[in-house]
């Protein structure tokens, strides 16, 4: 990049946790508008939604028409679009309603529907335009963000670990709370979260394992690693017990719109229905 690049960050159906990252910064943040010029970034204080940019950094999911005119304008006003956030990767939580009738949810939930401009399914950004990066997590930390701008600055394309998740917890010594069952003589309440169905093995490292450091299963929420096993997994998680509601509630919270998931999910189902008739 030429100059002193310009960047945007926008803001979609979302918590606003990722922007987060940025203002987390705290004097950082000064010290990066060093080196950038942040010239729309509602969260801090700047508008300039229809300003050209280098960088375009997008949270949040698709969730409006209007949201599918909006990010179509992102992207002609920005050389590179790197979205941040679940959300904005796979849909995130708020995809949950793709499995359900959003039209129901809508009448069900306000005494005035006809009101609710939304759309009946909830989108990833790169269901609608060309995304450059992609940043995971729920949401994504402040090193993350880091990383990201420092190595685009420098001329470099940023890189994301697609390591499985349990790597992190073999290099943490974390009891994994996939396959251990709970210790003779140990109190429950230290293992009521061990041989639960944790997503670790089908999902990206990054976040330092953080929910298994605390005795809780991965949730998925850093996106799918590389060589994803995710048929193998909901076999696995049958093993565990649970029915293939469940399995599919596991597999598709955060990423209703992926396909092999969501083949592993229907074929779990069958495969029960099927055993069930027997």
């Amino acid at each position: 990049m030429m100059g002193k690049p310009r960047i945007a960050v926008h803001k979609f159906a979302s918590c606003d946790g990722c922007q987060l990252a940025f203002l987390n910064m705290g004097p950082e943040l000064l010290e990066l508008a060093n080196h950038v010029e942040i010239v729309h970034f509602v969260e801090a204080g700047m508008v300039a939604p229809d300003a050209e940019v280098d960088i375009a950094f997008v949270e949040g999911s698709v969730s409006t028409e209007e949201d599918i005119e909006r990010i179509h304008a992102i992207r002609k006003l920005s050389k590179q679009v790197i979205t941040i956030g679940a959300c904005a990767g796979s849909g995130g939580l708020q995809a949950l309603r793709n499995l359900a009738d959003g039209e129901q949810w809508l009448n069900e939930l306000y005494p005035q529907p006809q009101y609710i401009q939304s759309l009946n399914n909830t989108h990833p950004v790169k269901n609608y335009i060309k995304v450059d990066f992609e940043v995971w997590g729920c949401p994504v930390n402040t090193e993350q963000i880091k990383q990201v701008v420092t190595s685009l600055l420098q001329g470099a394309s940023p890189l994301q670990s697609k390591d499985k998740l349990c790597l992190e917890c073999k290099r943490q010594q974390r009891v994994c709370t996939l396959v251990v069952a709970p210790a003779a003589g140990v109190s429950s309440e230290k293992n009521e979260n061990q041989q639960t169905a944790c997503l670790g093995p089908i999902t990206a490292a990054g976040c330092g394992a953080l929910c298994p450091s605390v005795g809780r299963a991965c949730y998925g929420c850093y996106g799918l690693a590389d060589n994803a096993e995710s048929a193998a997994l909901a076999r696995r998680f049958e093993g565990l017990g649970l029915v293939s509601k469940a399995i599919a509630q596991k597999l598709l919270l955060f990423h209703s719109h992926e396909e092999a998931l969501r083949q592993a999910a229907e074929n779990t189902a069958e495969t029960q229905e099927a055993s069930n008739g027997q």
